[in-house]
């Protein structure tokens, strides 16, 4: 809007001025215009609104912009909103929900219990019980709403929900007192699994019998989380979601949260491990202690860091399939292992992939799995 109109409230008083000059009565335009003088009276006493087709005959008529006239009276318009305008609060609170949860998700992934998420009121209803809030206000992932999770960095929206479906699941779970002794003792039960995928159909009864609670919960689109380790009370949790179904991810991901649990990591803040891969997963000044030392003990499991470094100086650049299997059967682990390495220490991941199988629907049989069409009924 031109300073020039910022003495006009309303296109009647442009118009009346105009007239004055021309030495107009309204009358005569309302004569000129053949429409009756009522209507020039109440235009030009902003009483009824401009509207496009009169501005552009007026604007013809006088010799004005009808731009000019229609900026004029939107600003009437909207100053006169906001004379009755009232703070709408939920408003906002439903472009938060709405706008950085993925509910269409969580109602089909039977995370809440909505059968229209066009029903807003039902929706969040259920989102403030399944964040454990008295009110729908009171949602963590809300701006002014006190925090309840404490996370080691930053976490998204779509990750906390995706926190509170696993603290959902996991609190329900039955296990043993969690042994320390026995979860250091487990690294060599797991070790004797790396040569089959169909192994790690065994990895969940020997993290149960160490007291670790485990499930694997499918990931929430865009929260490209790979794991989480975390504490209730004295029960350690570990929870994965196998975005990437591979042996070598699978391997790296729970050795990294278990050394998180024998660590002692997560007792005060919980450790959720996102990207997990690259540069997240090595052991460099830009990976916080916490993690290297959860990185170093997942690549020494996978494939001794040593003897990785042996085999890359005898066999680089030229890696051949036959030494890569023969490297695997001396190490008695899944030629996956190896080629997962390779890529890491390459930065070269689309080779080898031929030999990173999927574990997924080995596993699962076993473990409490949530995702892939499967729901765990909770709170009942």
């Amino acid at each position: 809007m031109d300073d020039l109109d910022a003495g006009y409230h309303t296109p009647g008083q442009l118009i009346a001025e105009i007239l004055d000059a021309r030495e107009w009565t309204q009358a005569t335009l309302a004569i000129v215009l053949g429409t009756s003088r009522a209507t020039i009276n109440k235009i030009l006493a902003g009483k009824q609104p401009l509207d496009a087709d009169m501005a552009l005959t007026l604007g013809g008529l006088l010799d004005i912009a009808p731009e000019r006239l229609m900026l004029i009276q939107q600003r009437y318009e909207l100053a006169q909103a906001r004379l009755i305008a009232r703070p709408n609060p939920g408003l906002t609170t439903r472009a938060h929900l709405f706008g950085k949860l993925p509910i269409s998700d969580m109602i089909k992934r039977g995370w809440i219990d909505v059968d229209d998420m066009r029903d807003v009121p039902k929706v969040e209803a259920a989102l403030a019980r399944f964040f454990g809030a008295k009110s729908v206000d009171e949602i963590e992932i809300l701006p002014h709403a006190a925090k309840k999770t404490d996370v080691v960095g930053d976490v998204t929206p779509v990750q906390l929900a995706w926190l509170y479906r696993v603290k959902e699941i996991t609190n329900e779970m039955l296990v043993p007192k969690y042994s320390h002794s026995a979860a250091r003792g487990a690294l060599a039960k797991l070790s004797a699994l790396l040569s089959a995928p169909e192994e790690t159909r065994k990895v969940p009864r020997i993290l149960a019998e160490c007291g670790i609670r485990y499930a694997i919960v499918e990931s929430l689109p865009g929260a490209k989380i790979d794991g989480v380790c975390f504490w209730l009370k004295d029960s350690p949790v570990i929870a994965m979601t196998m975005r990437y179904d591979r042996i070598d991810n699978f391997w790296f991901v729970l050795r990294h949260e278990l050394e998180h649990v024998l660590q002692e990591h997560g007792r005060t803040a919980i450790m959720l491990d996102a990207n997990l891969e690259g540069e997240r997963a090595g052991v460099g000044d830009g990976v916080a202690v916490e993690e290297r030392m959860a990185n170093e003990a997942a690549s020494n499991f996978c494939v001794p860091q040593v003897e990785m470094d042996r085999f890359i100086a005898r066999k680089a650049p030229i890696f051949a399939e036959r030494d890569i299997l023969g490297f695997a059967r001396t190490l008695h682990v899944h030629p996956g292992l190896i080629a997962g390495q390779l890529q890491r220490r390459t930065a070269r991941y689309d080779r080898f992939r031929g030999h990173l199988v999927k574990v997924r629907s080995s596993v699962s049989p076993s473990a409490t799995v949530d995702g892939w069409g499967t729901v765990i009924p909770t709170g009942i």
